[in-house]
């Protein structure tokens, strides 16, 4: 294989000539026709018995053409984009300019990552708020920790309190009829979450294990399951367990339990200082992203459409990872909510242009400003991957080039080059604060 020549046709398009040579072009059509000759039914001859040269005085002499270069694409082409250095984006576009005796020139049309500009990086406005950690912050986090660390009591003395687990069957219906989602066995449910229909954990408190009870409840109007909103329900109930959970007590014995320290007051300010980093990191992150967006409107240069198709179909594949995660596929998502492919291409089509934008923008920066990456920043990245993900290093660096993570450290940088080349506005003042409640994903 040989590249004999690179040519723009186009914006950020290239048609390269690639040379492979009669030998291995001849030895891959020979192999293509001992693979298909079966299928070829030639008077005179059994089936899988025809001489090639007879298939191919009838069908033509370029009857296996398209299987011998598809055959030797795969190493040829890789090996002809890493001669010529293209930094290439898209899928190429395969014709066969000539054959001779000599061998076979293929053309392959490719589309190349453009050459933008940036025209301004420096001196970029951001606004952040400035962190400070309450008191009653530091609180809510132990109390999280406490909870984690919470022991389950058996309650075997006394009926259901608000706060409690119940272990119980139930078995529902309307109108004398039951109806699909309304029986489970052995359901935990901690009363007072909200996860029921409203009214039916109140009806449980004060029941007993074993005994037997009706819980009559009407469904809202807006319930999501249409023929069911707005309906009296009865569901026939059995207490199995009654369970509470016990926090320990917040005392020097517990935080030597759960962390690296002696005193609750070494405890609680490594819990600010930990909740003032987060915080920090969190300010930093919007300021990160109002320079990017301000950094990709001062892009000069014309990118080819395929990169942001490419990128569309990028977060399409990140979103299916996501709804595998919790159970679901892409097909049976875009069945029930009436998506299709393309509609999904088009919902994610900005954040893919932003996607692009951004990674362009930062590796034009890093360039700029001559931004590299040391053998010991690329060593560091390998490790936080495999302790992400839980794997040994080697395996990392076998699936992953080091180019790559080579050029993911220079973005990182230009990222952090933006920031402290940045003039940003700190409001002062005690910054709101947003509760965020546990996740609960409910039966019901």
């Amino acid at each position: 294989m040989k590249v004999l020549n690179v040519a723009e046709v186009g914006a950020n398009q290239k048609e390269l000539e690639i040379f492979i040579d009669h030998e291995t072009f001849e030895a891959e059509c020979e192999k293509a026709y001992k693979k298909s000759v079966s299928k070829f039914a030639i008077p005179g001859f059994r089936k899988g018995k025809a001489p090639r040269k007879m298939i191919e005085r009838i069908y033509g002499a370029g009857v296996f053409y398209e299987d011998a270069i598809n055959a030797i694409l795969p190493e040829a082409y890789p090996a002809a984009i890493k001669e010529s250095g293209l930094d290439v984006v898209s899928n190429p576009e395969i014709d066969i300019k000539a054959i001779d005796e000599t061998g076979i020139v293929v053309t392959a049309k490719v589309f190349v990552k453009p050459e933008i500009t940036v025209t301004e990086y420096k001196g970029l406005t951001a606004t952040k708020d400035a962190v400070e950690i309450t008191e009653e912050a530091v609180a809510n986090e132990i109390e999280s920790v406490r909870k984690r660390n919470a022991r389950t009591i058996d309650i075997t003395d006394r009926a259901v309190e608000d706060g409690d687990n119940v272990i119980f069957d139930f078995d529902g219906y309307v109108d004398g009829v039951a109806f699909e989602g309304g029986k489970a066995e052995k359901h935990d449910l901690l009363i007072g979450s909200g996860n029921f229909i409203p009214g039916f954990e109140d009806q449980i408190i004060g029941k007993n294990i074993g005994e037997n009870f009706d819980v009559v409840v009407t469904f809202p109007e807006d319930y999501h399951a249409a023929e069911l909103a707005g309906k009296e329900a009865v569901f026939k109930c059995l207490i199995h367990e009654i369970k509470k959970s016990e926090m320990p007590d917040f005392d020097d014995e517990f935080v030597k339990d759960v962390s690296e320290f002696d005193t609750v007051d070494e405890y609680k300010a490594s819990v600010k200082a930990t909740l003032t980093e987060k915080a920090e990191k969190a300010e930093d992150s919007k300021v990160d992203d109002q320079l990017i967006k301000a950094v990709c409107e001062k892009i000069e240069g014309e990118i080819p459409e395929v990169m942001f198709e490419n990128e569309a179909e990028n977060c399409i594949r990140d979103y299916e990872n996501r709804l595998r995660y919790q159970g679901m596929d892409l097909e049976t998502f875009m069945k029930y909510t009436g998506q299709t492919m393309e509609t999904l291409k088009t919902q994610f089509r900005p954040q893919a242009e932003q996607n692009v934008k951004t990674r362009l923008a930062l590796e034009y920066i890093a360039k700029a400003e001559n931004l590299t990456a040391t053998a010991e920043d690329i060593e560091t990245e390998y490790q936080k991957i495999a302790e992400a993900y839980n794997i040994e290093i080697e395996k990392v660096k076998e699936s992953i080039e080091a180019s790559a993570i080579e050029a993911d450290v220079c973005v990182g940088k230009a990222v952090l080059f933006l920031r402290d080349n940045a003039v940003i506005t700190v409001n002062e003042g005690t910054p709101d604060v947003v509760e965020v409640e546990p996740e609960v994903v409910s039966a019901e």
